[in-house]
């Protein structure tokens, strides 16, 4: 019984590490114009928006309603990204 038990818990931790690995983020750069602005930033995705052209469409409206455009999605990557892109992207980090 212990064994099913144990191998319930690795079907578990197993499942969760999965969810876990499916958390998608981006880094972009985008710009204002008059005069122009340039910012670096870092946005969550839904999973369903994890590769560079799904997140231009996610990206862009999201900046459009703040007055940027998109420049460029430049990576794709899970929360593991996210310590060393956070000095980077100052204020532009998960704002968006």
């Amino acid at each position: 019984m212990s064994f099913k038990l144990g191998s319930a818990a690795v079907v578990i931790g197993l499942a969760l590490a999965g969810a876990a690995q499916a958390e998608c983020f981006a880094d972009y750069k985008a710009k204002q114009d008059n005069p122009l602005r340039l910012h670096y930033g870092v946005v969550a995705l839904p999973d369903t928006a994890c590769s560079k052209t799904a997140a231009k469409g996610v990206i862009t409206p999201r900046l459009q309603r703040g007055g940027w455009t998109l420049l460029n999605v430049l990576s794709i990557f899970g929360p593991e990204g996210l310590a060393e892109r956070k000095a980077n992207a100052g204020a532009y980090y998960l704002s968006f």
